[in-house]
């Protein structure tokens, strides 16, 4: 799990597709299915909910668990940053 795919699950949650988020992204469908493949395979399940097309046209949005996976991954990013600050910062003045 990294950046990228936290991404993905984000801007499909925002934008109800999975087409336009990969479009918004600049990646094909298929290498966004085969990233959410990837994804439900590494958490052991399903990561969105499906609505097949119609007149109202299909859709997808995050289940619990894909929320909970984009929660928790932001959280850890969050948490890093702080651990790592003070390294940076010292590492941003010996460049001086």
């Amino acid at each position: 799990m990294g950046p990228g795919k936290a991404r993905l699950l984000e801007l499909i949650e925002e934008t109800g597709s999975i087409r336009a988020a990969a479009s918004k992204m600049k990646l094909s469908y298929r290498r966004a299915w085969l990233l959410l493949q990837d994804i439900e395979k590494i958490f052991g399940g399903s990561v969105l909910e499906r609505r097949t097309g119609g007149k109202a046209g299909g859709g997808a949005a995050l289940t619990g668990r894909g929320r909970d996976i984009v929660k928790h991954f932001r959280n850890a990013e969050r948490r890093a940053a702080r651990a790592i600050k003070a390294d940076l910062d010292a590492l941003t003045k010996l460049k001086n």
